[in-house]
């Protein structure tokens, strides 16, 4: 198994100090290194009021020039919001900084503030993320092609120079519905899992993905993101990271997204009722049985962390680098 780190920089309630949690990332990045995490991945929004950072590729420079050997990953830039070959773009130059250490995250969108900011209309998202995966697929190829899509038409476009990974950094694509699975299996490298859906859900999602990779030929390649803390007792667990973990999934529950949707209206919306099968949480051994049995029954190779959350800020950065060395040392070598 791999393990990598997910960070939502975000300081609510209205998004000041940013540059003290954007300095405090990169130093979890760097401790995460040498701790034996392989990655670092971070994402998009647009006119959160909590100051979610709008450019996840920036802040992966950032991380990669303070590193040596961690990989730094989108999980997800929101692809119909941008042009495909400034992203092509953009990602080559990371590769060539990098030495080759960039993995490109996409999906399609969900808040629809994101949409206004770029005026792009909500219903055209899905042609222009499949039209844009395509245009990137063709950029790093680093030969002259053209294009001809419902919203993109290219002549005569030739993107040089080439990525440092060949033939292109590993594309995954992120979502929490069988229709993104199902479209991962088509044309990505890999697919991320939604951190906050239940395991059985997570396994429906998988085995969508699975059929359709191997349908089109594709060797299948299983990322979980997970919500995730470790700490010397259960009790310490819940106490640092219950708060933080439940702002997030009341926005969720609130906002119904798919993964909340059979939540019962009258169900108990608590860390109790909502950890069992969803979050990995507890003392090492503990998250080490999680690991290990997420990785039996789901088939993943790849685990991304969600330690920092958007809606609360937190946990505090402190608190954060105790997890991180304790899952440097006491989880992370005996995921095998």
């Amino acid at each position: 198994m791999k393990f990598g780190l997910y960070s939502s920089i975000a300081n609510p309630p209205r998004g000041e100090h940013l540059d003290r949690a954007i300095d405090e990332t990169i130093a979890e990045a760097q401790l995460a290194e040498s701790c034996g995490f392989d990655s670092c991945f971070f994402g998009e929004h647009h006119q959160d009021k909590d100051g979610f950072l709008p450019s996840p590729l920036i802040v992966a420079t950032a991380v990669a020039a303070k590193t040596r050997t961690l990989r730094v990953g989108t999980s997800v830039i929101l692809l119909p919001l941008h042009h495909p070959v400034r992203v092509a773009e953009d990602v080559i130059t990371l590769d060539l900084v990098s030495k080759g250490r960039v993995i490109l995250g996409v999906g399609i969108g969900y808040q629809p503030a994101d949409f206004r900011a770029f005026a792009v209309p909500m219903e055209d998202r899905l042609a222009r993320f499949e039209e844009g995966v395509e245009v990137i697929r063709k950029s790093w190829t680093g030969e002259p092609f053209a294009f001809r899509g419902k919203h993109y038409t290219l002549e005569d476009v030739r993107i040089t120079p080439r990525p440092y990974q060949r033939p292109g950094p590993p594309l995954w694509i992120g979502g929490s519905i069988a229709a993104a699975a199902r479209r991962a299996g088509r044309i990505a490298d890999g697919f991320v899992g939604t951190p906050s859906t239940s395991m059985a859900n997570a396994k429906s999602l998988i085995d969508a993905y699975t059929a359709s990779a191997r349908e089109a030929g594709r060797p299948p390649y299983i990322v979980q993101m997970r919500d995730a803390w470790v700490a010397q007792t259960r009790a310490e667990a819940d106490a640092v990271y219950g708060p933080e973990v439940m702002a997030a999934y009341r926005y969720y529950w609130e906002n119904r997204l798919a993964e909340f949707r059979n939540l019962p209206a009258h169900a108990e919306f608590s860390l109790k009722t909502l950890a069992p099968d969803r979050l990995i949480l507890g003392d090492p051994e503990t998250c080490v049985r999680e690991f290990q049995r997420w990785r039996e029954l789901t088939g993943a190779e790849y685990f991304l962390l969600r330690l920092r959350h958007a809606h609360s800020g937190g946990p505090p950065h402190a608190k954060i680098m105790d997890a991180i060395r304790l899952f440097g040392d006491r989880v992370l070598p005996y995921c095998k």
